[in-house]
């Protein structure tokens, strides 16, 4: 992926050369009972982030100093009422404090607080983002079960994000230093993901996946797209003519229209494919599809990138791992990457 944008350039500055603002990026803390904190924390000290974007998060001031005593880190975690308030400088984090959490919250331990308080981290972001005050979001993990005992029902925060900006439709893109991607289905069952799957919605998720490469800056990105059955049919001999019918006909609008979109493939060949570099980006027809060689190929770098929101949303790409939390040693690298994609994919502000 080429550098970022918004890193500032070499040479004198001057009136035509002054580098472009960094991005302000809404980080919400996640499920606070989770690793969440922990990879927040040096994630945000990291040199390369404060070098891409201005992140702020939204979350518990207290948790975050907890979580940089687990991990022995020097800090300062200031409190700020908004993001145009916050400042810049190494050892500095910056937090919108909604002071939602107790102060003797156990790690590890499924919480319909933390649930309540993780939804209400996400939200403050939409809103933030929605009136432009940020410019892109990056989210550390929640746990669907504390959301929904927190009384939000949701599957996940791609649903969630979508349903706080008012948007009908949205995909979600797993990427990693290997393969990238995108689902025409998530978050249901498998016969269920098998009946709504129709050109249209192939159509649209392609083009989506698209624009997101393009605006990363893979100008004219080429695309496999997965077919449903195993073999992608073999013509016939697997399945009921699932490709011929919801598939073939997007791929032919999309192929008209320019975009490089090829197949349908069987999966196990296309992330084989796409893992040599054949393919700029997979499209799954269903979530473990996806999710499966994605996890297999690089987890540990792996990054969650909501796709037509009106503002980008990227997340680490592993869950709140409440086995090992409150134990300092879990990997902020996802997050370190997430906060670099959600700069890379995020406009400069206004001046």
């Amino acid at each position: 992926m080429n550098p970022s944008p918004h890193l500032a350039p070499t040479g004198a500055a001057g009136a035509d050369t002054d580098p472009a603002p960094l991005p302000l990026i809404a980080v919400t803390m996640g499920d606070g009972t989770g690793i969440g904190p922990e990879v927040v924390v040096p994630a945000l000290l990291d040199p390369d982030t404060l070098r891409r974007c201005r992140p702020v998060v939204i979350g518990d001031a207290e948790r975050l100093r907890q979580a940089a005593r687990l991990r022995d880190i020097a800090c300062e975690v200031v409190t700020v009422a908004t993001p145009g308030e916050a400042a810049f400088t190494p050892g500095r984090i910056n937090v919108i404090d909604l002071g939602l959490l107790p102060a003797d919250l156990p790690w590890g331990e499924l919480s319909p607080v933390a649930g309540d308080a993780a939804y209400q981290y996400i939200r403050t972001a939409a809103e933030l983002a929605m009136n432009g005050a940020v410019q892109g979001i990056c989210t550390a993990p929640l746990n669907k079960k504390a959301l929904h005992a927190g009384g939000h029902v949701f599957p996940g925060h791609t649903e969630l994000l979508a349903h706080l900006t008012g948007v009908e439709e949205v995909s979600m893109m797993l990427a990693t230093p290997t393969v990238k991607v995108i689902h025409v289905t998530t978050h249901i069952g498998l016969i269920d993901a098998v009946k709504r799957i129709e050109p249209g919605l192939v159509e649209r998720t392609v083009r989506r996946g698209h624009e997101a490469m393009v605006r990363a800056g893979t100008p004219e990105p080429v695309i496999g797209v997965c077919g449903i059955n195993p073999h992608a049919g073999e013509n016939g001999l697997f399945g009921y003519g699932e490709e011929e019918e919801k598939i073939v006909p997007a791929l032919e609008v999309l192929r008209a229209d320019g975009i490089d979109a090829r197949g349908p493939l069987p999966a196990d060949t296309a992330f084989f494919l796409a893992g040599r570099g054949d393919y700029d980006l997979i499209v799954a027809m269903y979530h473990d599809q996806g999710h499966g060689p994605v996890k297999v190929l690089g987890l540990e770098a792996g990054v969650n990138l909501t796709v037509g929101l009106p503002v980008i949303r990227t997340s680490v790409d592993h869950g709140t791992a409440f086995d090992i939390a409150g134990t300092g040693v879990a990997d902020a690298g996802s997050m370190i990457e997430a906060l670099r994609q959600a700069a890379e994919m995020s406009p400069s502000p206004a001046r």
